[in-house]
């Protein structure tokens, strides 16, 4: 299972793939989690120790990866350098392993241009397309606002773009975003999660702010495939650097295990 996780900064996709990371793992599943986000903090929400995140170097930070891989040298332009380098190795060798995840942060291209036809860039492209496509692990990729590392080469192999999203307008606009940018390199229907539901008000806005947004991008009404409450616990877990399915109770962490009980339920509908 190939589980692509979008939405707006902030809306908790970090906390959604670290909670499905863990729980797949938990039960039996080999998986890859990849920090796609600039802003990483997928290995604190697996509750990585702030020591053990220091370690972890972002793939686009490897200098002397990067060079021996494409033949280019980092920050230079103007280079001849190879467009499908090798990469099959780089999650078992370079992973953090956690828990069961095995965790790979891509990290954030530096420089003018993050869509530059770099060295970085090229390996991280290659990469992701490895994983998606060739990979046999569940991968859960906890990715920016948006699907830029994701081509049209590698759509296919998705099988479930999960987009949170919180009560707001300007989170329903980034949803709006991602079903048009989904739809035009050929990704599944996207899934929603609504996070942050303080009661039946915010519950309502999101589901009618979803159905509008689809229906103005043409794509069928959308499946919520659940909604998580505003709630302390999932702070807590942030300040005080624990994995999120360790600080909440049963009820909050059952609601996370259901929706990992969706997807796979949605994978053998497809079969």
């Amino acid at each position: 299972m190939k589980i692509a996780i979008s939405g707006k900064g902030g809306v908790g996709k970090s906390t959604l793939a670290a909670a499905l990371s863990l729980i797949l793992a938990e039960r039996g599943s080999k998986v890859i989690a990849v920090d796609a986000d600039p802003d990483a903090n997928l290995a604190q929400a697996l509750g990585i120790a702030e020591s053990e995140q220091r370690k972890i170097v972002p793939i686009a930070r490897m200098a002397a990866l990067i060079e021996e891989r494409t033949g280019a040298k980092v920050d230079r332009y103007g280079q001849i350098f190879k467009i499908n380098p090798q990469v099959a190795d780089i999650a078992d060798s370079y992973a953090y392993n956690h828990r069961g995840v095995a965790l790979l942060v891509l990290g954030a291209v530096e420089r003018g241009g993050g869509g530059c036809a770099c060295a970085e860039s090229i390996l991280l492209k290659a990469l992701v397309t490895d994983l998606v496509l060739f990979k046999g692990e569940t991968l859960v990729m906890d990715m920016e606002a948006g699907v830029e590392h994701l081509g049209r080469a590698t759509a296919r192999g998705v099988d479930e773009m999960v987009v949170v999203v919180e009560p707001g307008q300007r989170s329903m606009d980034t949803a709006r975003r991602i079903l048009r940018m989904s739809k035009e390199i050929g990704l599944p229907d996207p899934v929603f999660v609504v996070n942050k539901v303080k009661g039946p008000g915010d519950e309502s806005f999101a589901l009618r702010g979803l159905a509008d947004a689809a229906e103005a991008e043409g794509r069928p009404a959308p499946e919520i495939i659940g909604l998580i409450p505003d709630s302390d616990e999932i702070r807590d877990s942030d300040r005080d650097g624990r994995a999120v399915v360790d600080a909440v109770g049963p009820e909050l962490r059952e609601n996370f295990a259901g929706i990992a009980l969706r997807l796979a339920e949605r994978m053998a509908e497809c079969r």
